[in-house]
């Protein structure tokens, strides 16, 4: 005869003798409890992994997408200063490089708003009328209609506190203001309100007066109506019209603290880098190109690394599990000692007891991070097509958004399997097993 019969035979008959350890009908002992134990317990913990990520995935991209309806796909800022005339850049060439779909101008600036005896300070960011090609912002509004010019308002309630205002003011007011919805609420705005919001920046190039005139340009805007977006940007920025802010600045016609540019559809997945290297180039040292990561770098990094704590603190509720995969397999060599003596003296060599044991452990881990797997798919898909699991009242959305990721699945997979092959190998070694 060729070769080694109890080599040729041995793996098959290891595998055998594993199964029926596992799946055996005619014994169950508590040492076959305990493995189920153990498998039920991997295959929770995989699942929620992969429940976790996936919520966590949706979230994120909710938030993201809130984010990006708001912050333009590119933001051009000058490298040094606060503002520039865009009769210094070619903008009839930059509106015509591939990809790019359409170009707004920003004037941003903080400002103190009153509003009966309520005030706030806010980030007023003064928009032209291509913004909306840019943001989604018109799209967002939770009262009112997105508009940021009106005919002449001379409607207004004269016992309100508008000590300030004048006839002459009041028949200029030609403009309405688009509030976060914190903002909009905190200073008691509401949408059927046809009272003046005072708007006051302080003087270029001017020392401190002594009153608010000489101090402060002031200018009044009606309430248009309010966003929802995101706590940072709804308890913070207030809309207006581009006009409207420079006045108010005393700025040029052509003066902007910043370029919105939104891509072409097809650049939006693929080829944002290309574009944002062309604008750059375009544009030169003298300004600043940003995407949307780099806009909001510490909403991003934070994200990510919120991501990296979540499959830290999961795997280790996976290693807690294999734990109990790691006792039960001490259980068990001890449960077959005189199985074991039985193989031993039929020739079967110590290694192959071991290969038995390890060859089990992974049977039980593996059927436990696939069933996991499994489980945690088809909770993540009902939660998708029915929204099973509800957010409550007063959010963007109604239940808990999910996304599932490939990548996620394959890291859980390798976690999970390499974890249970670690304790494993760790647990059966040749001196446990006689």
């Amino acid at each position: 005869m060729s070769g080694n019969p109890q080599r040729r035979n041995g793996a098959p008959l290891t595998l055998l003798v594993a199964w029926r350890y596992l799946f055996s009908r005619k014994q169950k002992t508590v040492i076959n409890i305990i493995s189920w134990i153990s498998l039920v317990g991997i295959a929770v913990s995989t699942a929620a992994l992969i429940v976790v990520l996936s919520v966590y995935n949706g979230i994120g991209n909710l938030t993201q997408s809130l984010f990006n309806s708001f912050d333009p796909e590119l933001l051009v800022q000058p490298a040094k200063g606060k503002t520039f005339h865009t009769a210094d850049i070619d903008m009839a060439q930059l509106q015509q490089l591939p990809g790019v779909a359409a170009v707004s101008q920003i004037v941003e600036e903080n400002a103190w708003i009153t509003y009966n005896h309520n005030q706030a300070i806010v980030a007023l960011r003064g928009v032209d009328s291509q913004y909306p090609k840019v943001s989604g912002l018109d799209t967002l509004l939770y009262e009112g209609v997105y508009g940021l010019k009106c005919e002449t308002v001379g409607n207004w309630n004269s016992q309100q506190d508008t000590s300030t205002l004048t006839q002459s003011n009041i028949n200029t007011i030609n403009y309405f203001l688009l509030f976060g919805a914190e903002v909009y609420y905190n200073l008691g705005i509401r949408e059927a309100s046809n009272v003046p919001v005072a708007v006051h920046i302080p003087k270029r190039g001017t020392a401190l007066g002594m009153t608010m005139e000489q101090a402060l340009n002031t200018a009044y805007a009606m309430p248009g109506g309010n966003f929802y977006i995101q706590q940072d940007i709804d308890n913070r920025y207030v809309v207006a019209d581009i006009a409207f802010v420079r006045q108010l600045m005393d700025y040029a016609d052509d003066e902007c603290t910043a370029l919105a540019i939104a891509l072409q559809p097809s650049l939006r997945n693929k080829g944002k880098a290309d574009a944002k290297a062309t604008v750059q180039t375009l544009l030169g040292d003298n300004f600043t190109v940003k995407d949307r990561f780099q806009q909001q770098p510490i909403y991003y990094k934070v994200f990510r690394s919120e991501r990296l704590g979540i499959y830290l603190i999961l795997a280790l509720i996976v290693l807690i599990a294999t734990l109990n995969l790691a006792a039960s397999l001490t259980l068990l060599v001890l449960d077959k000692r005189r199985d074991t003596a039985t193989l031993r003296s039929m020739g079967m060599e110590r290694s192959q007891l071991c290969r038995i044991f390890r060859i089990e452990g992974i049977m039980i881990a593996s059927i436990g991070v696939v069933a996991g797997l499994l489980v945690g798919f088809v909770i993540c898909l009902l939660q998708q097509q029915f929204g099973i699991v509800k957010m409550g009242e007063g959010f963007v959305v109604s239940a808990f958004p999910v996304a599932m990721r490939g990548i996620d699945f394959l890291i859980t997979l390798l976690m999970v399997v390499g974890i249970s092959t670690f304790a494993v190998l760790a647990t059966i070694r040749k001196k446990k097993v006689q």
